[in-house]
């Protein structure tokens, strides 16, 4: 279920994403809190592109590292799409915690350094934010339905499969209420998408991007993070020291956080999700990670890298542990 509402919300945001593409992210950028508001949003969108988007602006002197900072706290990286697939309720207030947080750091940050923009040459980044795709070729989808491909039959079959679980209730909520609802209308609008897009979106986009490249990588994850939890709670019989020791865990899971990849995190996605871990670990933990979204900012500059880095630990630590002493 998690792998599949992953691969269905990522297909959506991939569309989104492409079609959404345009000057309003530069003007957007030219005022001072829309820097900030800019930043905040793309990394609150799930998955890594918000986050590669807006590295991308940075080395080309769009944002300032404030903006930069915003967004790497806002996301979360891909463990946003599987916490949506979890909890999505108490998801979605975590990613508006960590906007607001984003927006006030990103501030702080531009207040201190004086809103400094990087001075690298730009590189070249893998950002689809820039492709200029069309999404929908009228008087084209049943021409593209004679010639199917692979891949485009492939990503039909398996959503059509996943649709008619959840419909039936072999996937998700046994009983019909709004996480099934939800399921069941994105897992059909994906399925539209996979049908009527034209070959080079598909290819480029949904099957290499997202279905060969991310989605092996969070099934894997996820049951890694499954497995471990077994092992902590019912092998070794750990969840009361990990209970006790929530400051000592706060720690680590922004240690954690400092990894550029997605995955590490999900172990703390699960903790929360079984009640092991209060929801401030989980904050603090979302606040320094951030999946991929960092990754074209080392090969950018490793100095900026470990400046951000080490801004976002300080502040995701300084979150986690207000937010612990408050009782969460």
């Amino acid at each position: 279920m998690v792998t599949g509402f992953v691969l269905v919300m990522m297909l959506l945001i991939e569309y989104l994403n492409v079609l959404s593409a345009g000057e309003w992210q530069e003007r957007l950028a030219e005022h001072v809190w829309g820097q900030y508001v800019l930043g905040a949003f793309l990394g609150a969108i799930p998955g890594c592109l918000g986050s590669f988007t807006a590295v991308a602006m940075y080395s080309h002197r769009v944002l300032t590292r404030g903006a930069v900072v915003a967004t790497m706290i806002a996301t979360s990286g891909d463990e946003a799409f599987v916490m949506l697939a979890l909890f999505p309720g108490k998801a979605l207030i975590l990613t508006g915690v960590l906007f607001l947080y984003g927006l006030a750091v990103g501030a702080l940050v531009d207040t201190a350094s004086g809103r400094r923009r990087t001075s690298v040459p730009a590189v070249c980044l893998e950002v689809h934010a820039a492709d200029r795709c069309e999404c929908y070729p009228r008087g084209r989808i049943l021409e593209q339905w004679r010639h199917c491909s692979a891949a485009r039959g492939t990503l039909a079959v398996a959503l059509g499969l996943f649709l008619a679980a959840i419909l039936t209730g072999q996937v998700g909520p046994a009983q019909w209420n709004w996480v099934r609802a939800s399921l069941a209308a994105v897992s059909a609008l994906a399925l539209f998408i996979v049908a009527t897009v034209p070959e080079h979106f598909l290819e480029e986009h949904l099957w290499r991007h997202v279905a060969r490249k991310h989605a092996p990588r969070i099934f894997l994850w996820t049951l890694g993070a499954l497995i471990a939890m077994h092992l902590l709670t019912n092998v070794l019989h750990l969840e009361p020291a990990i209970r006790s020791g929530k400051w000592a865990v706060l720690l680590i899971a922004c240690l954690i956080g400092v990894i550029p990849e997605s995955g590490p995190h999900l172990v703390f996605v699960t903790l929360f999700a079984q009640g092991v871990v209060p929801f401030s670990v989980l904050l603090a933990s979302s606040a320094v990670q951030d999946g991929h979204g960092m990754l074209p900012l080392l090969a950018h500059s490793p100095r900026e890298f470990v400046t951000v880095k080490a801004i976002n630990f300080a502040a995701g630590l300084a979150l986690g542990a207000g937010a612990m002493l408050l009782g969460w």
